[in-house]
């Protein structure tokens, strides 16, 4: 599968990188299909983007007429051998990037794989990036349905469709994991030899590897956070404080059980942590709680150890990567 090029950050320009089991598993999905929706959820970085950028570039060349949504992006593209279909998808295009209807064309890609299908039986392929942002949370497991009923009853036949969604870990994953229209998959930080190849991608000076992958855990947006703003771990840091909106009065109130989690993320299972504080975590995308088992059968890629005290990864909550638990340690501190 040739790997595209993407911008990785200013002024930096690299393949795409490491992940040769990902692609190999979108390689089997290409060959039999997908049997459900999968959606993919993990850290905020962890290159869920990059990966379905590549994967969609890969399932066309293995054939596929390709649907690709990324609203927050506001990049769409049509892979498709109908030009009646592509004209139409551009034209939506057009319309949502004027009035800024996100959720008009994250729909009508429904109405648009059943145009194609109309004239032939073809393999099809949805590729849909953080689109739950653009319909609303309260809509999200409605369209998963959609995507489901695409696949389960479709009006007319196809030869083979494969659907991969991807999610922050947030509330979203809850949402969807109510119902059984989608198959929750996760995909967590790069493993270090290929978190090492993108690290010596970078120009310039820089930290020793050791380093940086103490703080990003492998984590590649956090490696473009580190070196955007000139390895100053306090700015990065400083910044997830901020974006995350650790206040005082949140440090003050959920100090002790944020204290025993920056110390081991497993104090907050299964001994009593407060719902509320969870929910908080979760909603803020700060942990990913309930980890899976680490058959890789069950992840996109390759698994996070089972337990990596210096990272902040338990058997059944991790910290999203190193630098949030960090940013939750100085809240703590002020």
């Amino acid at each position: 599968m040739e790997r595209i090029r993407l911008e990785f950050a200013p002024g930096v320009e690299t393949e795409f990188t490491d992940r040769d089991r990902a692609l190999a598993q979108v390689e089997e999905w290409a060959e039999r299909g997908t049997w459900a929706p999968l959606v993919i959820f993990g850290p905020e970085g962890c290159g869920k983007t990059a990966f379905l950028r590549q994967a969609a570039s890969g399932l066309r060349e293995l054939g596929y007429d390709v649907f690709y949504l990324h609203p927050l992006d506001r990049a769409f593209s049509a892979e498709v051998d109908d030009p009646d279909v592509k004209t139409l998808f551009l034209d939506l295009v057009r319309k949502t990037l004027e009035d800024e209807r996100w959720g008009r064309l994250a729909l009508a890609v429904f109405d648009l794989v059943r145009e194609i299908l109309k004239k032939r039986r073809r393999k099809v392929a949805i590729i849909a990036d953080d689109v739950f942002q653009a319909i609303g949370l309260d809509k999200a497991a409605a369209y998963v349905k959609g995507l489901l009923n695409t696949i389960e009853h479709p009006v007319y036949r196809y030869e083979r469709i494969v659907v991969l969604v991807a999610t922050s870990e947030g509330i979203s994953r809850r949402e969807i994991g109510r119902h059984r229209w989608a198959e929750l998959v996760p995909m967590w930080n790069m493993p270090r030899e290929g978190f090492q190849r993108l690290y010596e991608k970078l120009p310039g000076p820089k930290p020793s590897l050791d380093e940086v992958w103490r703080w990003t855990g492998g984590n590649p947006y956090m490696l473009r956070e580190l070196y955007v703003k000139r390895w100053d771990v306090e700015k990065v840091v400083e910044g997830v404080v901020g974006t995350k909106e650790l206040t005082a009065d949140f440090a003050r109130r959920w100090g002790r059980w944020l204290g025993e989690a920056v110390d081991d993320p497993e104090a907050l299972w299964g001994r009593g942590a407060p719902q509320e504080l969870l929910d908080e975590l979760i909603a803020r995308n700060l942990v990913v709680y309930n980890m899976y088992e680490r058959d890789p059968y069950l992840w996109v890629d390759q698994p996070p150890p089972e337990r990596d005290p210096e990272l902040g990864i338990g058997k059944h909550v991790a910290w999203q990567t190193p630098i949030h638990r960090e940013a939750v340690r100085r809240a703590l501190e002020d």
